[in-house]
This record gives structure tokens, C-alpha cells and sequence, in this order.
């Protein structure tokens, strides 16, 4: 099943794509893709509910827009350099366990919403990555039990500001958590539907010429690890999102650096998982 967000900033309505690409309302189910609906077997009631109800729930126009397709999570927990080539465009080394960082729930905009480039910024740049939406509580979960605790899977462009993030001091949120920075979306795949998370194409394009194009098979950290890696230190509560890492191609590691500007389109997708659109916009007061 895909779950879908719709309607305006702030109105959110769910909803959910058919096979066919239909996408239908289904706010008649009562209840939003929140916690509660991710950790208490949201996913099972509304596919027994659809089996009597999908009739009778309206049809979304495509023209309608699309939003970040579960409500606000608890926390975005992101997963650093964890493709090889990536590491080594980044000129850093490849890590011994997984480098995680937070970015800001504040961040989070729909798939198709415009990308606002932070004031003062010098350096904003693209990351297409695989995100992971926690369905299940996790705390000390092993590898072998992490698939237990995924709800699903969705598309995440992860904006960072390398000015931001590495230049000045302190910790990498800095250059990460800024607002329009997690475009999400267009829809949460449930994990029935994606058979092997840790063998999918992703790529990003930029003003139509390709950047990225890679494959989840180059992961240093496949997904069970760091599902099983991060409950660890924290717990994972249903609809948090883990954002596994971008493969090489980012606008870092190009010779000479290329940044983002006002008026850039990034397209970028997953195998699976749909494909996003973002315009790029500068701050404005």
C-alpha cells in the first residue's frame, strides 16, 4: 500500500495511491498516519477497512498538492557517509559504525514544495536518500529482528548547507535542519511492497542533467544495521524516520564545487518509491 498526504499546507487529508496511480481520500478511516496510527496496526485496519470502504472514497485530482505523507514524527534520525564513493567525494574517511546526526522536524515539506535556500547561505546542496519509517517501538533490537520494526519506506532529498554544516563549529544539524531542508514523499511504500531495501536505483537530477545514480547496494550500513545500530543509543518510536545516506554526486564533491541556486529544479527518485520535484527558492524576508 502507498499512503499519501493531501491538500494544503496545514489541512492535510490521508489518502492512499492505488496500483493504478489512482489516488483516493480516506479520511473516512478517522485517523491520520501519526504514531498511534504506525504503532498500533494502522496499516493492517485501513487495508481491512479499504476492503469495504475503497468504493466509496473519493478520487484526489492530480493537480491537487501533495504533502509530507505522515504527520510530524518524533525525530529524523539521518545516517551520514555511508556509501563508499560518497565518503571519499566528501574527502573523509569511511566510518567504522554508522555516523548519525539529527535534522530538524521543521525541515519536513511535501515531495513537490519549493526548497528555500537559508539566509546567509553560500553552499546548499542535494542528497537523494532512502528513507526508512519506523513502525513498531525499537529499543536494543537486533539485526536479525530489525525488518519487525519497519513500517515502510519513503523518498527523502536530504538539503544540506555544507557552509553550515562544516565550516562552523559544532555539530552537523547546523547545516541540515533548515526549513524546507526534507522535502518527503511522494508516498510511504509499505515494506510489502519494496522486496530488497538494500538493492534499490536512486538518482537526483538537477536542471535535467543526472548528479546521482547509484543503487542501496553500495550501502556501508545496510538497512537491519542501522535500524538495529541506532535503537542502541535511542528509541525509535512508530513514524520516525531514519535516512540511510546519499550516494556520490552531491554538489560537494564536484571539481570545481557546484552549489544551489535560485531557480534550480532538482528531480530526484527511488525504485519503488515514486519521484519528487522541488524548485529552489532564495530566503526572502
Amino acid at each position: 500500500m502507498k499512503l499519501i498526504r493531501f491538500g494544503a499546507v496545514g489541512e492535510e487529508k490521508p489518502g492512499v495511491q492505488l496500483a493504478n496511480g489512482t489516488k483516493i481520500d480516506v479520511s473516512g478511516f478517522g485517523q491520520d498516519y501519526n504514531e498511534d496510527f504506525f504503532g498500533n496496526e494502522g496499516i493492517e485496519k485501513l487495508e481491512k477497512w479499504l476492503e469495504t470502504n475503497q468504493a466509496s472514497c473519493p478520487e484526489i485530482d492530480d493537480s491537487v498538492r501533495l504533502g509530507v505523507p505522515l504527520t510530524r514524527p518524533s525525530k529524523i534520525v539521518c545516517v551520514g557517509l555511508n556509501y563508499a564513493q560518497h565518503a571519499a567525494e566528501a574527502g573523509m574517511d569511511i566510518p567504522k559504525e554508522p555516523v548519525l546526526f539529527f535534522k530538524s522536524t521543521t525541515a519536513l515539506v511535501g515531495p513537490n514544495d519549493d526548497v528555500v535556500i537559508p539566509k546567509n547561505s553560500e553552499k546548499s546542496d542535494w542528497e537523494v536518500e532512502l528513507a526508512i519509517v519506523i513502525g513498531k517501538r525499537a529499543s536494543y533490537v537486533e539485526e536479525a529482528d530489525a525488518f519487525d520494526h519497519i513500517a515502510g519506506y519513503v523518498l527523502h532529498n536530504d538539503v544540506s548547507e555544507r557552509a553550515f554544516q562544516i565550516e562552523k563549529s559544532g555539530q552537523w544539524c547546523k547545516g541540515k535542519g533548515c526549513d524546507t531542508f526534507a522535502p518527503v514523499g511522494p508516498f510511504i511504500a509499505t515494506k510489502d511492497e519494496i522486496k530488497d531495501p538494500n538493492n534499490l536505483n536512486l538518482w537526483l537530477k538537477l536542471n535535467g542533467e543526472v548528479m546521482q545514480n547509484s543503487t542501496t547496494s553500495d550501502f556501508i550500513f545496510n538497512v537491519q544495521h542501522v535500524v538495529s545500530h541506532i535503537s542502541q543509543f535511542m528509541t525509535l518510536l512508530p513514524g520516525d524516520i531514519i535516512s540511510t545516506g546519499t550516494p556520490f554526486g552531491v554538489g560537494l564533491g564536484l571539481k570545481p564545487p557546484m552549489y544551489l541556486k535560485e531557480g534550480d529544479v532538482m528531480e530526484l527518485g527511488i525504485e519503488g518509491l515514486g519521484v519528487s520535484k522541488q524548485q529552489v527558492k532564495a530566503y526572502k524576508k
